[in-house]
């Protein structure tokens, strides 16, 4: 099972990726943990990303398909993996492509998360979560059971990111829609693409995805 989540920022990839790891025991593969992971470890490839890194220039394409290719050949990639914040373009969509033809691979699906802008904003603008275990939270949405304190480790201590805000959140989404929203089209053609609606109950969400799965 190999898959990418697809959707905006806020339309709740990463909840319904982790929920995805629990149940199915594959890993999320995040493209930014690839790059530090390689680095930490000194591969050829993580050295070529320190090296762009300190000269203050951007990772290319081709950097990252490597990182993504050396990742999915680990044991733990065997059973499938959940791509997350990659491909981003149609350029890297098409890399992707190549990349995985070559080990004799292909997409399994994609699963768009479609979620109305207006919502969006104002999903993330009121997101925090816990600055101890990272357990996510809203203020009308998902507030902590006892109003303070995390549910998941106790702690009292939470945080924003600087960028969750309805301003950034608007930049943010013009991004996507002129980068990433071509995918959409791109995997469709395909026969690869499918639609949860991410308006709905984030469990009920959860219960769409995994009939999308189960139908593999």
């Amino acid at each position: 099972m190999r898959l990418i989540l697809l959707g905006p920022p806020g339309a709740g990839k990463g909840t319904q990726a982790q929920r995805i790891v629990e149940k199915y025991g594959i890993p999320q593969l995040s493209t930014g943990d690839m790059l530090r992971a390689a680095i930490v470890a000194e591969t050829e490839v993580g050295k070529r990303v320190k090296a762009v890194l300190d000269s203050g220039k951007l990772v290319s394409d081709d950097i990252v398909i490597a990182i993504v290719s050396e990742r999915i050949d680990q044991p733990d990639c065997a059973k499938g993996f959940i791509l997350d914040g990659f491909p981003r373009t149609l350029v890297q969509a098409d890399a992707t492509e190549s990349m995985l033809a070559a080990k004799g691979l292909d997409l399994s699906v994609v699963i768009e998360l479609r979620v109305n802008d207006k919502e969006l904003v104002r999903r993330v603008s009121g997101r925090y979560s816990c600055a101890s275990c990272g357990a996510v939270y809203h203020d009308t949405d998902h507030k902590p059971s006892v109003e303070g304190v995390c549910d998941k480790c106790g702690s009292t201590h939470f945080k924003r990111r600087p960028d969750d805000n309805a301003e950034t959140m608007t930049q943010r989404l013009e991004v996507y829609y002129k980068e990433t929203s071509p995918l959409i089209g791109y995997y469709y053609a395909k026969g690869k693409l499918k639609t949860v609606d991410g308006m709905a109950e984030m469990d009920v969400v959860t219960s769409n995805i995994e009939a999308i799965l189960a139908a593999l």
